[in-house]
């Protein structure tokens, strides 16, 4: 068991004792206290977006903490090759986005999270400026992993992932990962400075070192897997 989820069980632990002597915990230490955007994560922030997974209604009061503009889709029809379910369509964040894209309300919320505290405050420490727009490869997607034609479904068949190219800052610069990814300039510390951000809200994170099929986006999702690299 890896250090981190030992120091998560001793702080759910620790909290349910306090809660069974009736202290109060501050909310962003308290498992079961709503969840708020605008809170800096911490080491019980995985356990609480877990919480919302299955939950629809929790999630969108959630959401409703963050920037994140977004409309209700209809479900899909039970015979849908891949049938959507609790789907949003994201308009935009913070900065604008490329185009809309559906995301299951796990994946909006982890979204919300990583553009607060992970990726604009990237971007003012490198470049001084904010990002204003997230350019971006799509989010659903029916298909398997690697589009193989036997194996698992991706998390792209459930829009429970998204591919994010680039950015574009509030002069007019663009940072995009197949150009800007190699190298030690300030483009280049600024994306692994988004990974290691990206990491922190969702649950897998994939980017050029990974693999070639991943050479010019990070592959974000929030399935069961903690994976980042």
């Amino acid at each position: 068991m890896r250090p981190s989820m030992i120091l998560l069980l001793i702080l759910l632990l620790a909290a349910g004792v306090a809660w069974y002597q009736g202290w109060r915990l501050p909310d962003a230490w308290n498992p079961w206290a709503a969840f708020d955007v605008k809170q800096a994560p911490n080491l019980l922030t995985p356990y609480k977006l877990s919480r919302l997974r299955d939950d629809p209604m929790l999630c969108e009061q959630a959401l409703a903490t963050s920037s994140v503009r977004y409309r209700k889709q209809a479900d899909s029809p039970a015979s849908a090759s891949c049938p959507l379910n609790n789907v949003l369509r994201i308009e935009a964040g913070q900065a604008r986005l490329s185009s809309s894209f559906l995301a299951s309300c796990p994946l909006a919320l982890a979204y919300a999270l990583f553009e607060e505290h992970g990726l604009q405050p990237a971007a003012q420490r490198a470049f001084g400026q904010r990002v204003t727009q997230v350019e971006h490869l799509g989010s659903f997607a029916c298909r398997n992993v690697y589009h193989r034609k036997q194996g698992r479904l991706s998390q792209h068949a459930t829009a429970n992932a998204l591919d994010i190219s680039g950015f574009r800052l509030a002069d007019g610069q663009r940072v995009v990962l197949s150009k800007d990814w190699q190298g030690q300039g300030a483009k280049a510390r600024f994306l692994r400075d988004v990974q290691k951000a990206a990491c922190e809200s969702f649950s897998t994170v994939l980017g050029p070192d990974y693999n070639a099929a991943h050479h010019n986006h990070f592959h974000m999702d929030m399935g069961r897997w903690q994976i980042c690299r």
